[in-house]
């Protein structure tokens, strides 16, 4: 099928990873997205490592079937050659600082003037207001500044730098899409558009909803690694095997715990954890610590009881789980013919354009079709 937003245009300014990522997810549901990038170099990310081909594999992977126009944006004859193509756009997405889009007359008063149906979307770090709106940061000091990072730091001989570039992902290109297919619906009922502010920051508070509501409930401010879900609780927790590798135990619920408590013999005066968190956590510790990941594994599959080995990459890539689901599908093409699994995107596939096999664009390589 073409997808959900066949005939749509989106008119892509960002670069790096919030910003295309949500234009990506666009493009999967059949919009089409120009991106606008600098005629010298393109986007940043097009030079990231590790290459693969003629470009950055990131690159690759987060501008799959789009089209790209080189165009200077400090040049004013250059932006007017964006005038038709923003005429007939529908969204228009951008990433930089605070102003800058004002200064380049591409802003959302100045699109919407030409474009009065317009879906302007900026994201930015802080928003387009306050008083950090021009701080410079990136996804680790977005969770630090919304007080996510402080729940789970680790210690101060061995910090936890976070896996996930949460703020960018969760906190820009999801409320990013979410917000752009809203105003897609407010402008079928009232034919207007509309201005979107992103925050990055605070698109992560919402993963802070226990602790927010801990600290308004009680008046106890959660802190690092000591809560139920962070550390503090042996319900919720990895424990180490002999073979270095770890135990994803998230038995919370009653019945799991009686469960896994059962499957690893667990003495009965630890198996009541309200009495003492730490020791029941030493305890389960020693035990799991006694055996292989190798001898857990099943034992724990047939337990049934919210328990796992923590996979590697390469495992994961291979479990059954996703070629039954056919997450990897998708393949993502070089210039050259190469392939490999795309990213995978959380639109289900009857609403997702099928491509099967695209690839991302080389700078400048839709001037032509779009640029008179």
């Amino acid at each position: 099928m073409p997808g959900p937003l066949r005939g749509l245009k989106v008119l892509d300014f960002s670069t790096l990873l919030p910003g295309p990522m949500a234009t990506l997810f666009l493009a999967e549901a059949g919009a089409e997205v120009v991106k606008i990038e600098r005629p010298d170099s393109g986007e940043d990310m097009r030079y990231y490592p590790p290459k693969w081909g003629d470009s950055s594999v990131n690159f690759s992977l987060l501008n799959r079937g789009k089209k790209s126009i080189a165009v200077d944006l400090k040049n004013e004859q250059e932006r007017a050659k964006l005038t038709p193509l923003i005429q007939e756009a529908d969204i228009v997405v951008e990433q930089f600082r605070p102003g800058v889009m004002s200064r380049l007359g591409l802003d959302y008063e100045s699109i919407k003037k030409i474009n009065p149906k317009i879906i302007y979307c900026s994201i930015s770090g802080f928003g387009q207001s306050g008083p950090k709106k021009n701080v410079a940061g990136h996804d680790i000091n977005y969770v630090g500044d919304a007080g996510l990072l402080s729940l789970s730091l680790g210690s101060a001989d061995q910090p936890v730098v976070p896996p996930a570039l949460i703020a960018d992902i969760a906190g820009g290109s999801y409320p990013a899409v979410m917000n752009i297919l809203l105003a897609l619906r407010e402008r079928d009922l009232s034919g207007q558009g509309c201005y979107i502010d992103i925050a990055m920051t605070d698109g992560v508070l919402p993963f802070l909803f226990w602790a927010l509501g801990k600290k308004s409930a009680s008046g106890v401010n959660p802190k690092n690694g000591q809560d139920r879900l962070t550390g503090g609780s042996p319900r919720y927790q990895l424990y180490p095997t002999s073979d270095e590798r770890f135990v994803a135990a998230g038995p919370l619920e009653n019945k799991f715990w009686k469960i896994f408590s059962e499957t690893i013999g667990l003495a009965a005066e630890h198996r009541d954890d309200s009495i003492d968190e730490a020791e029941t956590i030493r305890q389960v510790a020693s035990i799991i610590k006694a055996k292989s990941a190798s001898y857990w594994e099943p034992i724990f599959r047939e337990a049934n009881c919210c328990c796992s080995i923590v996979k590697t990459v390469e495992e994961a890539l291979a479990d059954e789980q996703f070629r039954v689901r056919g997450v990897f599908n998708e393949q993502l093409t070089s210039k050259s013919g190469d392939t490999i699994p795309a990213v995978p995107i959380p639109i289900i596939n009857d609403l997702r354009k099928q491509s099967y096999r695209s690839r991302a664009p080389t700078l400048g390589e839709h001037n032509e079709e779009f640029l008179q």
